[in-house]
């Protein structure tokens, strides 16, 4: 029997989204201004696809069929490539984050069954590591001399604005939280308090030493861990609002935000959605692609996402990309079993 979907995380899943039209849509006071959302919805984005990948592979009973599994996420990994490459050619200027999420998810398929200790020794010794080679590998992207074939998998991995070695940590913890059952209280409260933590010791470093950047896709220690627990906050807050220790209130809070739900049930539908739609909005307007200043296209967005998903979702099921990216990858012994119960 398939378990319920966890409201917690697609609710999560749909604030990440709502975070990314702000940044994209959104007029910005200053040049240099950066709102909460910037760096973070992303993050937060990046993380639940651990989350989701340790969810879908069994959660804290890993699925038997761990080939099957390790294959499907391949091939769900260079259909996000694959899609995210065809989006960078829309004329948004929009950082276009699903190639670099399907770099992620490659990334964490020789990790996906390990035991949680030593998912976290690989988590630490990347977090150590990978910003220190992120600034080591920048002076051969900024070479007028390096070749394409090289720039592109560096800045996949390293230098670019959703580097996947960088932010692999998140990922994997996110993953061992999975693997933790999300459904345990316990669980819930580790998540949040530990998002607490690192955004205390990151935004902290950056607010008292001097040096320490924290800022948006600055790639810094202190940016993993400020924006890194970030993202666990809210995980852990909404896993616990939403959750059935809270009773009526949980309910009420459920049904609340449930058009947000709905949108992260179905995330690579709705990312897809408002790139071709904030990009047809300019085309018809004639404004310049480079100019994102409408309040009232954040509105539209938020608005449209949520009733289709609401529509979508009551009268239809999974959103038409992840349905068309489960048929793709998913074997038939994979499709009937207990692991989708979150789709990416």
């Amino acid at each position: 029997m398939t378990p319920p979907r966890l409201a917690g995380i697609d609710i999560a899943r749909g604030l990440a989204l709502i975070g990314m039209f702000i940044a994209h849509a959104a007029p910005y006071p200053d040049p240099d201004a950066e709102w909460i959302v910037d760096g973070r919805s992303s993050l937060l984005f990046a993380t639940l696809a651990g989350v989701s990948l340790g969810l879908m592979s069994g959660s804290a009973e890993p699925t038997a069929g761990r080939g099957r599994m390790r294959q499907t996420v391949v091939l769900r990994a260079l259909l996000l490539i694959l899609l995210g490459l065809v989006l960078w050619i829309v004329p948004t200027d929009i950082a276009i984050i699903l190639d670099y999420y399907g770099v992620m998810f490659l990334l964490l398929v020789p990790l996906l069954f390990l035991p949680r200790r030593v998912l976290a020794i690989v988590a630490v010794t990347l977090f150590v590591i990978a910003p220190l080679l992120a600034d080591a590998a920048q002076p051969i992207v900024d070479s007028a001399t390096t070749p394409a074939l090289v720039v592109v998998p560096v800045e996949w991995l390293l230098t670019g604005y959703y580097p996947a070695l960088v932010w692999l940590p998140v990922l994997i913890l996110g993953l061992i939280a999975a693997r933790s059952d999300l459904r345990r209280v316990g669980t819930q409260l580790l998540v949040l308090l530990g998002g607490i933590g690192g955004m205390l010791v990151g935004y902290g470093a950056a607010a008292v030493v001097l040096g320490v950047d924290a800022s948006a896709h600055s790639a810094t220690h202190a940016e993993i861990l400020g924006s890194g627990g970030f993202a666990f906050t809210v995980i852990g807050a909404l896993l616990l609002l939403t959750g059935p220790a809270l009773g009526a209130i949980g309910r009420g809070i459920r049904f609340a935000l449930a058009p947000v739900g709905a949108m992260g049930s179905m995330p690579l539908t709705i990312y897809a959605g408002q790139i071709l739609v904030i990009a047809s909005f300019f085309i018809a307007a004639g404004r310049p692609f480079v100019v994102y200043d409408s309040w009232a296209l954040v509105a539209w967005l938020i608005i449209g996402s949520a009733l289709f998903a609401l529509l979508w979702r009551r009268f239809v099921g999974p959103g038409p990309l992840e349905w068309v990216m489960r048929q793709l990858t998913s074997p038939p012994s994979l499709a009937t079993d207990r692991t989708p119960t979150t789709t990416t």
